[in-house]
Formats: C-alpha cells, sequence, structure tokens
C-alpha cells in the first residue's frame, strides 16, 4: 500500500490550512484543483472554499464592494445632515450669499378668495401692512410696507372694513383700499318725520340686525344723553342717509344718530336746556306743514296759540298719543284725556316729539315768520296747499274746501 497522500487526503487538512501537495509530486493544474475543491465540497462538513476568507485567503469581492457602498453611505447621510443644520440655522444668510432669493410679493388682483380686513383708525402704514399680511392678502408684510414708504404725499386710508382677496399683489391690495366701493358698509335713509317705530324698523332691515336689539337700545334713555323729560327716543334719531361700518351694535347706531341729531341742533344755535321744547316743535311743524314754505306760518300758528293760552288742537299729535297711523282723529280720541300727547285737552306742547324732524322744521321752530294766524288747514292733498286763517269763520269755510276734496279722492290715505 502506498504511504503517499491521496488528493482527498490533501484537501482535509485542518480548516484554513493552505492544501499542500505531496512531495515530488507535479504541481495541480487549474482544472485538477477545480475538481478536487468539488470533491471536498461533497464531503460531510466540508463547505468552505479555497477561496474563503480564514488563515490568510482573500475577501470576496462582492463584500469587498458593499463595505465601501455603506462607507459612502454613511459619508453621505452625515454630509446631508450637516447640510440641513446648517440650512436651517442660517438659510437668510446662504440665500443671500448664493442669490436664492424667495419672492416676497403676489402677482395678480388675487386668487378668488374673498376676505374682509378692517383698517382702524389711527392706524398706518405699517399697521396696515401687518393686518393684509396676516390676513393671506398679501405676501409679506414688507410687500405692502415697501411700496408705501416712496409716496409722497403719502396716501390716506379710510377707516373701515373693505372686501379684498386672497394673495394679491402689494400694489392691486393698495388699489384696493383706495376704491371705495370695496368698503363694507349698511346704508340707511331715514326720512323726515316718520316715527321711532318705523325708524327702528328701516335700522333693523339695512343692518341686519335683529328689532328686537334695537328695541331693548333705545329703551335705555339715559345712557344717550337726551334731556330728562323725553318720554322716548322719539325725535332724538336724526333723518339722514347713514352709513354703517359691520360690526357695530344697536346701540352704537342709535347713539350715532343721536349725536347727529345734537350736532343739528348745536349749529343751529340751540342751547342745551332748550333741546327737548324745540324738537318738539319742529316734529309738530314736520308732522302738520304741507311744505318747506309752509313750515314756517305752521311755526307762528302754534306759537300764537301757546303765547294766548289757546289749545293747540292738533290731530297729529292725538294720533300719535293713540297709536293712530295717520292724522284723522275721532271725537272721542279728541276727547281722551289719559292721552299725553292730546292737544284738544291738554295745554301747551305735547310730552314730546311726535316724529324724526330734520333741519328746515327745526330752522321753523326757531325762526317762524310773522302773522296773525292762528288756523291752518290741509285743502290739497296731492300739492299740500294748506290755507291759513286768522278767524275761526275763515278756517270753516276752508275746512269745507278739505272736506269736498277728500270726497273726491275717497283713496287718499293722510
Amino acid at each position: 500500500m502506498s504511504n503517499e497522500p491521496s488528493w482527498d487526503d490533501i484537501f482535509s487538512s485542518q480548516p484554513g490550512a493552505a492544501p499542500r501537495q505531496p512531495q515530488g509530486a507535479a504541481p495541480l493544474t487549474r482544472r485538477e484543483m477545480r475538481e478536487a475543491e468539488e470533491r471536498a465540497a461533497t464531503k460531510p462538513g466540508k463547505k468552505r472554499s479555497l477561496y474563503e476568507t480564514g488563515s490568510g485567503g482573500a475577501p470576496p469581492k462582492k463584500k469587498r464592494r458593499l463595505g465601501w457602498l455603506w462607507a459612502l453611505l454613511t459619508v453621505l447621510v452625515v454630509a446631508g445632515a450637516g447640510a440641513f443644520t446648517a440650512w436651517t440655522l442660517f438659510e437668510p444668510q446662504i440665500r443671500e450669499v448664493l442669490g436664492w432669493q424667495l419672492p416676497t410679493d403676489y402677482e395678480g388682483t388675487g386668487n378668488g378668495t374673498e376676505v374682509e380686513v378692517v383698517i382702524k383708525s389711527g392706524d398706518f402704514g405699517l399697521d396696515i401692512a401687518k393686518t393684509l399680511s396676516a390676513a393671506g392678502v398679501t405676501m409679506t408684510t414688507d410687500a405692502f410696507y415697501q411700496l408705501l414708504l416712496p409716496m409722497d404725499p403719502q396716501p390716506n386710508f379710510l377707516p373701515g372694513t373693505y372686501t379684498l382677496q386672497k394673495e394679491m399683489s402689494a400694489q392691486a391690495a393698495f388699489d384696493a383700499l383706495q376704491n371705495p366701493d370695496n368698503r363694507v358698509v349698511s346704508h340707511v335713509l331715514i326720512k323726515e318725520g316718520v316715527k321711532l317705530t318705523s325708524t327702528l324698523q328701516a335700522l333693523a332691515d339695512g343692518t341686519g340686525i335683529d328689532i328686537a336689539e334695537f328695541e331693548t337700545a333705545a329703551a335705555d334713555l339715559a345712557s344717550f344723553g337726551i334731556p330728562a323729560e323725553a318720554p322716548s327716543l322719539e325725535g332724538y334719531l336724526f333723518p339722514a342717509t347713514y352709513t354703517f361700518d359691520p360690526g357695530l351694535s344697536a346701540h352704537d347706531i342709535l347713539a350715532q344718530m343721536v349725536a347727529r341729531c345734537f350736532q343739528s341742533l348745536d349749529a343751529q344755535g340751540v342751547a342745551v336746556d332748550d333741546r327737548h321744547r324745540v324738537l318738539t316743535l319742529a316734529a309738530l311743524i314736520q308732522k302738520e306743514g304741507g311744505s318747506k314754505e309752509d313750515f314756517y306760518k305752521v311755526s307762528r300758528v302754534f306759537l300764537n296759540r301757546i303765547d294766548i293760552g289757546m289749545l293747540l288742537q292738533s290731530d297729529a299729535t292725538v294720533s300719535y298719543g293713540s297709536g293712530g297711523t295717520s292724522i284723522s282723529t275721532t271725537a272721542a280720541e279728541r276727547a281722551d284725556a289719559s292721552n299725553p300727547y292730546n292737544t284738544y285737552v291738554h295745554p301747551g306742547l305735547p310730552v314730546g316729539p311726535i316724529g324724526a324732524p330734520g333741519d328746515d322744521a327745526i330752522d321753523a321752530a326757531l325762526h317762524p315768520v310773522d302773522g296773525p294766524w292762528l288756523y291752518f288747514v290741509l285743502i290739497n292733498g296731492e300739492t299740500g296747499e294748506t290755507t291759513f286763517s286768522e278767524t275761526l269763520a275763515q278756517h270753516n269755510a276752508a275746512v269745507k274746501v278739505w272736506q269736498a276734496w277728500l270726497r273726491d279722492h275717497p283713496d287718499f290715505d293722510n
């Protein structure tokens, strides 16, 4: 039996040991080495190849590549984290150095989404710029503020609520604020002579505030600074066309109208202590006078009667006190002493105004024309023609003319 080792013995050496050739044997060819390796791999427990790492074997190329990839990935992650941190901390400076400035202004007139912006009294350019930016109208505060800075003279902004759009350019926002059509307001017309109940309803309709809120506010007489003898706000809500900003309370609106009334009285030189008397007489003139020209004669008639202690005998006051809707009254109503507005039984002016007098009626109360008249009566409901008389006989004749006119116009509502 030969003592030379077999090829199998060559590949059964210690794990990790390099294969050895028998002494004197010819070198193995590559094919022989491959075949020997395959035979060794088929033996139980022999899974290592000639090139497996162990004692000095070279690592597989695939594993070497993966190592480089992991190293490269680690470098990229670390670099990316550093770049993110630097960007977060120093974005403005980096953008400035690289010239990557972000836009500060939108383009165009908006994206169609409406938004209400409130300009308060006393707001300056920077205040308005901040308001616009916060509302999403302009992109930044600077966009609008920088637009204003070079303007000479500086523009004026009317306080109020404006309907603008989101994402407007600073110039478009500026133009919109200068356009009064974009201001959100309620317009309410109060006509001369209307009563308090009608005035409150008109305010509710025009502002959208519930009528009950106006009624509650109107009952708080002391808060409006009107004379203590006034039984209500009647006559103190000046007739005019009003513009009310959104957000005003019912009380705010009424206070504004009372202030307007006081403004008119002050302008005509009415003393504070004489306000109630003047408004009461002016309201009576407003209701009974057929035209502006007649106001001054009607004023004279009432003052002549007061001067001689004669009852005013105004159907308009009786009707107001009894809740009527016209100036016509019945004999029973004219005899009702419980009605404080009944000037057929109570001497002098009624306890308060019976409507809202305008400037002309107030002026007539203060400046009646000279004349001896004690009576007047409307004789034409369409034209407002009125006859003034000195005696009762003259007056009765004029009353018949009026009654005839009424018969010819049965649909007339006075």
